[in-house]
């Protein structure tokens, strides 16, 4: 039987957005369309909710999560990285209940616009592969590549990133010797041996990459990022609605 283990971390302090993540949105608190999209993800064992407020954990909980413990303060700073969270959810449940995740599901409840059909298709390539993760990312257009990256030197003129002379650079994104990509934080699929050794990080020695489009790239630190979020979310649960003749 497998341990695939979605953890989603949840912290109450929001500056940006008090009480963020159990803020309504679209009818529902924000955190709950993260957790139902795991729910109905085949092949996520349990979904575990770190978090420092019970007022959170109480909700995650309404919604079929569990919070079997509340996050450590010093976990729970704006400052925390998020690989020691991880790491304390993966050895408490260890310590305390003596089950051992296998693969650990990050989500970020930051972003409800992801979709199942995501997170099983980035279970599915961690699986078919030898990757230590499996990490979501969307195409980056043309003009945010390091191609077309425009800096500013320390004479004051424009030039590419990497100090190339905009008179002979690419001019055409065809001509690009690479695709570029951006990580999006839709999903993250890792061994929890990442998280220890001399590098602790969400990564390991190798990284797969899981291309998704970019209208599902959502996610929201500010209040602009919460209306643009929403208004993308409403747009595509209308695609999902059935016609009407």
């Amino acid at each position: 039987m497998s341990r695939n283990v979605a953890i989603i971390p949840a912290r109450g302090g929001s500056q940006s957005i008090p009480d963020k993540n159990i803020r309504e949105f679209s009818g529902k608190p924000l955190i709950a369309w993260t957790i139902e999209k795991a729910r109905e993800t085949k092949g996520i064992d349990r979904i575990i909710v770190s978090t420092d407020s019970e007022r959170i954990a109480t909700v995650a909980r309404n919604y079929g999560a569990e919070t079997p413990f509340l996050r450590p303060a010093s976990l729970s700073t704006a400052e925390m990285a998020i690989e020691p969270v991880l790491k304390h959810a993966y050895e408490w449940l260890l310590a305390n209940e003596g089950y051992q995740a296998e693969t650990l599901v990050l989500l970020f409840p930051t972003n409800p616009l992801r979709e199942t059909r995501h997170i099983e298709e980035s279970l599915r390539l961690f699986q078919e592969t030898v990757a230590d993760s499996v990490i979501t990312v969307n195409e980056s257009p043309a003009h945010y590549t390091p191609y077309w990256t425009i800096v500013r030197g320390a004479d004051g003129r424009a030039r590419y990133f990497g100090g190339g002379d905009m008179r002979t650079g690419y001019t055409r994104r065809q001509d690009f010797p690479e695709r570029c990509f951006a990580k999006n934080d839709l999903i993250f699929v890792l061994r929890p041996q990442n998280l220890f050794g001399d590098l602790p990080s969400l990564y390991g020695r190798r990284t797969e990459l899981l291309v998704t489009d970019r209208i599902y790239d959502g996610d929201i630190n500010t209040r602009e990022d919460w209306d643009l979020t929403l208004l993308t979310f409403r747009y595509l649960t209308s695609l999902k609605a059935p016609a009407h003749s």
